[in-house]
This record gives C-alpha cells, sequence and structure tokens, in this order.
C-alpha cells in the first residue's frame, strides 16, 4: 500500500492526518506560551467585541491599551481575527479560538500545497512538496516559538493563488478560477499584508511562466488574470489603503526605522541553527531537510531536456538564493535604499519565500528524477520518496511543542488589556508610545466645575450627560485617532489632543448648562472610499459569479 500512496487519492487524508501530528502542541486547555501569542488573543477578543456591536470592520480596539484605546486594528492583518471572531461567536472561549486558527491554518497550508503543486506537477511532486512546506522548521517557529498567527496564516494563500492562475491559463473559459483567484488574493493581503508584498514577484513571474508554458501565449489569460488580482486588491482595499495610508499618524516609521539592521542572518543558520525558544536574532533560521530538492534541482537543471521545466527550476532556483542573500548582511545596502523593505522590519521574514520556493523545487524535482528512471529504478525511488517523507516529518518532533503553557481567566482578554500588543509603532504619532496605567475614570475634569452622567459605551460610541457650572475643559480618555469626533447636543466641536498634561487624549471644552455629549470614532473620507472601492469589487465579483453561474445553466 505505501508503495502506491503518492500516486492515489488517499494522498488528502494521508496528508490531513500528517498534519494533525504537530497539533498536539495545541491540544492543553491553555495557551501555548510564545512571544505574541497572548496579545494574538487579546487582539482577537477586542476584534470579537467590536463585530459583536455591528461594527462590520473593526478598526479601533477600545480595551488595549490599559483602556486607553488603540488603533491598532486598522494596521493588523483582519483575517486571523475574523476567523477567531467566528469561532468565539460558536462557543469557543477566546484561547481556544486562536488555537483552532492556529491549527486550520497549518492544515490549509499543507493541502493547499498540495492542490497546486499535484495539479501543475502530479501526485508524487505535490504530495512531496506538501511535506515539506507544512514541516519546514520555520512553520514551527511561526506556530511555537513567535506565535505568529498573521504569517501562520498568510502560508495558506501562495499555494492557492498559483493554483488558480495554472487554473486561469489552462481553462480560460471558466471564470470560477479568476474569482477564486481574487478571493485568494484578497485573503493573503488580509492574512499579512507584507507577507503578500513579497510574493507578488513570484506570482508576476509565474503568470509570465503560464503565458508561455501553458497559455499559448494569450493575451486574453493575461488580462483575465490582472484583472482578476487586481480585483483582490479592490476586496481587500478597506484593509490595505487606510493602513497604508494612515501609517504617516503612528509611530511606525520612527519605531521601525533602522530596525532590520540588527537582524540580519549569518549564511551558515540557513543549513544549521539550534532548536530555541528565542528572540528574533536567536531562533533558528534552517531551511531544513529541503536543501535535499535544492540539490534534486541543481541536478534536473543539467538532466532535463524539457526546457520549460528547466526555466522554471532555474527561475526558482534564482529567486530562492536571492531571498536569503535579502537575509544577511550583504544586503544592508539594498535594505537602506529601498524604503519600502523596511516595513519588512525583520530581513528574515524572507524565510516564507525561501521556505516556499524550496519546498515548491523539492517537490517538482525529487518527483521527475523518479519518474524519468526506469521501472525498477523508480520503484526503488518510490521507497526511497517514503522513507524521506518519514525522516522529514519525524526530525521535526521535537518542535512540536511550546515552551510551556500559561493560564489566565478569559477576562484577562477581553477586559482591560495592560499592552498595546505591539512594539508602539501602531499608537498615534502625538501620544506616547506606551501608557503605563488605567484610567481613574472614563472622563475627567481638566478645569471647570462639572458632574458627569455616564451613559452609553461601546467599542465607538461614548456617551455622557453633563451638567456644566461655568465653562469647562473635559478630558475622554481615550486616544485621539483621526475619526474621533466629539458632538455636544448635536452639534460638533473642536477636540485638541496635545495638553502637555493629556497628552494624546480626546480634550474638548463644553459651556454652562446641562449637555449631552456623544463622541463618536467615524470613518474618514479615505476609509469610506476604501470601503467603497471593497463594495463595488464585491459586487463585480458578484457580477461575474452571477454571469458564469446562469452560462453554465444554458450548457
Amino acid at each position: 500500500m505505501l508503495y502506491i500512496l503518492p500516486i492515489n487519492n488517499m494522498n488528502w487524508l494521508i496528508l490531513f492526518i500528517i498534519s494533525l501530528l504537530p497539533l498536539i502542541g495545541l491540544v492543553p486547555n491553555s495557551l501555548p506560551i510564545t512571544h505574541d501569542g497572548a496579545d494574538h488573543v487579546a487582539r482577537i477578543a477586542n476584534f470579537s467585541q467590536a463585530l459583536s456591536e455591528g461594527v462590520i470592520v473593526p478598526r479601533w480596539a477600545s480595551n488595549l491599551n490599559w483602556g486607553y484605546g488603540h488603533p491598532i486594528l486598522m494596521f493588523l492583518y483582519p483575517l486571523s481575527s475574523y476567523i477567531g471572531s467566528f469561532f468565539h461567536a460558536v462557543g469557543f472561549s477566546y484561547v481556544d479560538a486562536t488555537k483552532m486558527v492556529f491549527a486550520l491554518a497549518f492544515i490549509a497550508s499543507v493541502l493547499a500545497m498540495y492542490l497546486w503543486v499535484k495539479t501543475a506537477f502530479g501526485k508524487r511532486a505535490g504530495f512531496i512538496a506538501a511535506l515539506l512546506y507544512g514541516f519546514a522548521p520555520y512553520r514551527f517557529v511561526d506556530l511555537y516559538v513567535r506565535g505568529a498567527i498573521g504569517e501562520h496564516v498568510a502560508f495558506i494563500f501562495p499555494p492557492l493563488i498559483l493554483f488558480f492562475l495554472y487554473k486561469l491559463a489552462t481553462q480560460r473559459k471558466n471564470l470560477l478560477y479568476g474569482i477564486g483567484l481574487s478571493v485568494s488574493m484578497a485573503c493573503f493581503v488580509l492574512a499579512h499584508n507584507a507577507i503578500s508584498l513579497m510574493f507578488l514577484p513570484i506570482i508576476g513571474l509565474y503568470g509570465v511562466y503560464l503565458f508561455f508554458a501553458e497559455a499559448k501565449r494569450s493575451i486574453c489569460f493575461i488580462c483575465t488574470a490582472v484583472f482578476f488580482l487586481l480585483l483582490g486588491f479592490g476586496l481587500s482595499s478597506f484593509f490595505w489603503m487606510p493602513a497604508f495610508f494612515e501609517g504617516k499618524y503612528t509611530l511606525r516609521d520612527i519605531v521601525t526605522q533602522g530596525e532590520f539592521g540588527d537582524r540580519f542572518v549569518p549564511w551558515t543558520w540557513f543549513f544549521y541553527s539550534p532548536w530555541n525558544y528565542g528572540q528574533g536574532n536567536e531562533f533558528t533560521k534552517s531551511i531544513g531537510i529541503a536543501w535535499i530538492g535544492i540539490i534534486a534541482s541543481c541536478i534536473v537543471i543539467l538532466k532535463t531536456k524539457e526546457k520549460s521545466i528547466r526555466i522554471l527550476i532555474t527561475t526558482g532556483i534564482v529567486i530562492f538564493i536571492a531571498s536569503l542573500f535579502m537575509m544577511t548582511s550583504k544586503s544592508a545596502s539594498i535594505w537602506n535604499y529601498v524604503s519600502l523593505l523596511q516595513k519588512f522590519q525583520f530581513p528574515w521574514r524572507f524565510l516564507s519565500v525561501s521556505i516556499f520556493l524550496s519546498s515548491m523545487l523539492g517537490g517538482i524535482s525529487i518527483a521527475y528524477l523518479i519518474e524519468r528512471t526506469n521501472h525498477q529504478k523508480r520503484a526503488i525511488g518510490n521507497y526511497i520518496v517514503i522513507v524521506f517523507c518519514i525522516i522529514l516529518v519525524l526530525t521535526t518532533i521535537r518542535m512540536w511543542k511550546p515552551k510551556g503553557y500559561s493560564v489566565k481567566p478569559e477576562l484577562f482578554y477581553s477586559g482591560i488589556y495592560e499592552s498595546t500588543t505591539d512594539t508602539g509603532e501602531s499608537s498615534p504619532i502625538w501620544s506616547v508610545r506606551f501608557m503605563e496605567h488605567r484610567p481613574t475614570s472614563p472622563m475627567e475634569i481638566a478645569s471647570g466645575s462639572v458632574s458627569i452622567i455616564q451613559g452609553k459605551r461601546t467599542t465607538t460610541v461614548r456617551e455622557y450627560t453633563v451638567n456644566v457650572k461655568e465653562p469647562a475643559q473635559l478630558v475622554e480618555n481615550t486616544l485621539y485617532f483621526p475619526g474621533w469626533k466629539v458632538y455636544v447636543d448635536g452639534v460638533q466641536t473642536g477636540v485638541q489632543y496635545q495638553d502637555p498634561t493629556y497628552r494624546g487624549l480626546i480634550t474638548f471644552s463644553v459651556t454652562e448648562g446641562e449637555h449631552l455629549v456623544r463622541i463618536v470614532f467615524e470613518n474618514t473620507k479615505l476609509r469610506r472610499v476604501a470601503d467603497m472601492i471593497s463594495l463595488v469589487s464585491l459586487g463585480v465579483l458578484g457580477v461575474t459569479g452571477l454571469i458564469v453561474f446562469l452560462w453554465k445553466r444554458k450548457k
């Protein structure tokens, strides 16, 4: 039976079962201790709370930053939070919901890689590539060391995007694949905007490869692919447009400036670096057993006479080496010159690209070498592949667990959280980087004589009835960020947020008398435009799907 496993329909089930094995570290009824794990739970809790209040696109985390609130949700990849919020809505605790996101993403990424590679290059190649993709050491760094939920979820989408591109090239009349391409691209951006940007050259080059190798140089394919990819960016514009253009109001460029300079990786670490639970400069950057796939790729280049395969593998190796180079100190001048790269923060984030390419190249090349041998040697080759896959899985066992577990009550994550959950890069530029204490009350009196009665208070709305005996200055203990507006008796009033005593907090004046004060977090013009682009893109996608459905019914 093992002999035929790489070439039959049992592969889906086998890969699913194998993918469950490393998730054993998520089974205990507590949160794995990772660099960012607890912060992700708190973010999802704030995101979920906003959703429960009817905010479809949560952008403000009201309980973070010691209760002063924070705009981090505007800049934080929202896909994992949407999925985590769904799991919480159906009954999971916030901790379990977060662990479910990690588990689902790991399994989905393995199956997605298999789907693409087996469709384009055969089942044996897909099986090998899927295991290399799922069991690379860096995948367990994201899962059990960093707790990097955004990067972890993002691994699902590069193979999905390339799968839909391939199907669009080979079956251009079936626009359902175009819809899949748009949704996958949108999800990729929503999963991790920086990682999606890293992969754009690979997506573009694969499209060019398909243009010559599969689409018979069809301009229609190129136009269709570009249209649906742009539609994907349109669908996700509600996130990436505000995140990109309103980042100027945060400490992002100040906090992250030059940070990459201390995060370069020695070349030897790609071949071997010990497994540990240290910080960014300490945890392993090893490519792992996938190096065997790179060696096999070099052999294929020398042996094959198929021009398309040679071009594909050669290009893959070149980009793979380039991704390694971008993580070393030799690339420092490029990082200094190209400011866009600095928004990635850590050079070793290019490991996502390295792992993807080494897995793809390994799957294609090892399968190619086996399939080009005679029948007797091919049988031996199949057994070698089985042994290779077993070793690949077994050598990562020690990575299948965190260094420990944390047990906290649900309120720890859903209540006032004593952190911004980032390094302060999302804090408003006019505020302090971190608050250090909880506010004494939701609203304070800076000057004057006022009695305050608190009314409705949600993520985006705060209401008060104030009785002012003499003109006063009031302070809402919420960080100001563009979108916060103050209405006194329905009339918008001016907001100050640079008072040295109440730095960064919403400060405003009221006159004598009794007033209804309403403080609301609204969309800026940019956010409204971004939301509209997403809605229009969704409408275009829906109309396209309806046309395809009606056309198929007529046939």
